[in-house]
């Protein structure tokens, strides 16, 4: 059997439930036998930064862009970075702007992941009809294989 790298892109927001995606696809792709090493995506899916109008003079800037982000960037991947340096796995970190699960299907297509690694949500049965979840848009839309981690 053949075993080649894999690609594995899990979703990040800051989240224990994101903290144990993060530790499954380190377990992952740790666990590929192949002498070529996996590789991790780690993306953080971000609202699309609010738009100003015409009575705003300085509209504000992106959180990105702000003197906290560097604060709040190590906080939201401190697991995913802590445990793939642990396990020598080479990791790629990804902040964008979007509707996260149009924006992880779109990278994945993109970067030809095998896996993507995401939490549930937890949501309640009401609240998941009336707004879904991004698992389960994900799952419908995703040309790969799609890992859920329940909480």
């Amino acid at each position: 059997m053949l075993h080649l790298r894999k690609k594995i892109l899990v979703a990040i927001d800051g989240s224990p439930l994101s903290d144990k995606a993060a530790e499954e696809a380190v377990r992952m792709a740790a666990g590929n036998p192949s002498q070529f090493k996996s590789k991790i995506y780690a993306m953080l899916v971000l609202p699309n930064a609010p738009r100003s109008t015409f009575t705003d003079f300085v509209p504000p800037p992106p959180i990105t862009e702000t003197p906290e982000w560097e604060e709040l960037r190590q906080r939201v991947f401190y697991v995913i970075e802590k445990n793939a340096r642990e396990a020598d796995i080479p990791l790629e970190i990804r902040v964008v702007y979007g509707e996260p699960a149009e924006e992880l299907v779109k990278f994945a297509d993109k970067e030809q992941i095998d896996v993507i690694v995401l939490g549930s949500s937890g949501k309640g049965f009401l609240k998941r009809q009336l707004l879904g979840s991004v698992s389960h848009k994900v799952v419908k839309t995703a040309s790969c294989s799609v890992y859920i981690v329940k909480g």
